[in-house]
């Protein structure tokens, strides 16, 4: 039988926000999403590589972590011309179609995506960001998304054309929602229960990390519970949207007589806080921000199984290449998912790894993840140190009451990445490139219109001119003496 491969993969979704997941909001907004998990394997606990798009992407793509494959932001992604699953796959003569949000190569973003990564560590308390308020259209408006609406019928065409080829084939879709903005209509909120959508109490003792990630996020909207419950409901509904989008893709193999012969892969590059924390956004290794979907249905698999190993995006690689029936390059720290979704050995390590190092956090944020724990490295600053068996919100730190276990999962994270050095790395990187953005801004004398444009939010008629202070904190960062960090 011929192994073809259909990866949907969404950008932004909470891995725990699905109806097979039991999640109390999602259990009327997600029946073909769960219809793949009744159908195959749904991976309990799957976590992203790093906590945002580009260098999400790029870790999957390629199937190395962050630190091994320099994907450090949004615009430092994999290099033109490297190694990916996909160039593997074609070169074993699989026709692969690829629709929608890629977003794993270097060069893309804006300029502010590029100035608020490099300058993160100078510890400048500006927005970098800011959200507009959850809108919901009246009525029964189906398509509010239309940009994953025509990704999914170009894909069908695709499909139509393709599928029944001599040829096996790896269809690749990639679905720009539930990211915000948070926009929806009556159509889909309608599915989600209001009383469902609260959040769980926000932890008081903001560590500065967060603090600051917090200013630079700029949510201006308040956290009152109406608006708390009005973003809930509407990202929900966003994913109603995208369940909606997966049906119409499972009814396509369906009508090409192509489901008994393609693996479904559903995932998505990274989560959504979700106003959990008190923010928006992703880029952090909360619950909310790290964990991710992980679904495997198809020939040969387990039908309606679950498993609570540990995996991350890394191990889609290596499935897909089991999939196949290829052997992977050497040296892909992944793990075939495979043998879990076929009753197989477990060869996961029992830890799963994440990293990041873009805008909103002033240092490098590194977690391990290992049984009931839950360990974040900040170079730099305090670590925190979870029990996501008692305190599955994460609302207390217990790094200060648990120094033995935090001791012991600092161990063994170094044992798998020296992140101090990675740090420092990524900060040179940091630094070098920002210099080189400034000369020529200087040159073109724009620097500081720019960097007031890049330190306002998103918002281009509100823009707080850069000062004479902006700038002495850019110098005393870029001379090795950041301003500290208020803690709170």
């Amino acid at each position: 039988m011929r192994n073809n491969i259909l990866i949907i993969q969404t950008d932004s979704m909470d891995g725990r926000a699905m109806g097979c997941m039991g999640h109390a909001a999602m259990r009327r907004v997600t029946p073909n999403i769960d219809a793949i998990a009744e159908r195959g394997t749904l991976f309990r606990y799957a976590y992203t590589n790093n906590p945002i798009c580009c260098p999400s992407r790029a870790s999957m793509w390629s199937g190395l972590y962050t630190y091994q494959c320099e994907g450090w932001n949004n615009y430092k992604g994999l290099e033109p011309g490297t190694e990916t699953f996909r160039s593997r796959l074609e070169s074993a003569g699989y026709h692969f179609g690829s629709f929608g949000k890629e977003d794993y190569l270097s060069g893309h973003h804006t300029a502010r995506a590029r100035v608020s990564a490099w300058t993160r560590s100078a510890n400048i308390m500006r927005p970098n960001y800011c959200e507009a308020a959850p809108v919901v259209i009246p009525g029964d408006v189906e398509r509010v998304h239309e940009i994953d609406w025509k990704c999914v019928d170009s894909s069908i065409k695709w499909l139509q054309e393709h599928g029944r080829s001599e040829k096996p084939f790896a269809l690749y879709v990639g679905l720009h929602m539930p990211h915000p903005k948070f926009r929806s209509s009556e159509r889909y909120t309608s599915r989600v229960p209001a009383a469902s959508c609260d959040p769980a109490i926000p932890d008081e003792d903001w560590h500065p990390v967060m603090n600051y990630q917090r200013v630079n996020k700029n949510w201006t909207h308040g956290f009152s519970p109406e608006m708390v419950r009005k973003v809930r409901s509407c990202y929900f509904a966003m994913i109603a949207e995208v369940d909606d989008l997966v049906g119409r893709l499972l009814a396509a193999l369906k009508d090409q007589g192509l489901t008994e012969s393609t693996t479904v892969v559903f995932t998505s590059d990274h989560g959504e806080m979700n106003m959990e924390h008190r923010q928006f956004y992703k880029m952090n290794h909360y619950e909310p921000s790290a964990r991710v979907p992980m679904i495997i249905a198809g020939p040969g698999l387990r039908r309606g199984a679950t498993t609570d190993t540990l995996v991350s995006l890394v191990d889609i690689y290596p499935t897909l290449m089991d999939i196949a029936g290829l052997e992977g390059p050497r040296g892909l720290p992944g793990h075939s998912l495979l043998p879990l979704a076929s009753g197989g050995a477990d060869t996961h390590p029992g830890w799963v790894l994440s990293e990041f190092h873009d805008s909103t956090l002033p240092t490098g944020s590194f977690m391990l993840r290992r049984d009931r724990w839950k360990y974040i490295a900040y170079p730099g600053y305090r670590p925190m140190l979870f029990d996501l068996e008692d305190d599955p919100d994460e609302l207390i730190n217990l790094e200060s009451a648990n120094k033995d276990i935090a001791k012991e999962l600092d161990g063994v994270l170094r044992g798998i990445v020296d992140y101090e050095s990675i740090d420092a790395k990524v900060k040179e990187y940091d630094r070098a490139s920002f210099v080189q953005w400034r000369r020529e801004r200087q040159e073109a004398g724009d620097y500081s219109p720019q960097m007031a444009r890049i330190f306002s939010g998103w918002d281009p008629g509100n823009i707080t001119p850069w000062q004479q202070a902006d700038e002495d904190n850019i110098e005393n960062w870029l001379r090795g003496n950041p301003a500290p960090l208020p803690s709170a």
